[in-house]
């Protein structure tokens, strides 16, 4: 887990993540501000994993992959809302290293990683 990641609320850590998704992070091509979340699934779930532990999530929706986490508490998807309609099929659990060991996800992965964590240790020097 990340150092430090029990301070981290929630809260702030998807209001972090959400502020760094971007055309680098995005496997889409398509990626917009328009559209922030198409293609970040993997990549924030793997964030998401890193801070609050839990299980990665994958399913067909249509016919892409996604990823979402799931929690003790309950499943949370940031990136849902990249889809029209959202019909998940075939879900199962991932084990991370299937996902990085992919090096595209792997290099999208920890650049948002790293840009969520320059983004908490930044507010911590401010406070």
């Amino acid at each position: 887990m990340a150092e430090g990641s029990g301070e981290v609320s929630r809260q702030r850590l998807f209001a972090a993540l959400r502020s760094r998704w971007s055309a680098a992070t995005s496997v889409d091509p398509a990626w917009s501000s328009g559209n922030p979340a198409l293609g970040q699934c993997a990549v924030t779930a793997l964030v998401i994993q890193e801070y609050l532990g839990g299980d990665l999530i994958r399913a067909k929706v249509g016919t892409v992959s996604h990823y979402w986490n799931r929690l003790p508490d309950g499943d949370i998807d940031l990136t849902r809302e990249q889809f029209s309609r959202f019909v998940p099929t075939d879900v199962s659990v991932q084990q991370r290293e299937r996902l990085l060991n992919n090096s595209e996800t792997r290099s999208r992965y920890e650049r948002l990683l790293s840009q969520v964590t320059a983004e908490f240790e930044l507010r911590e020097n401010i406070v």
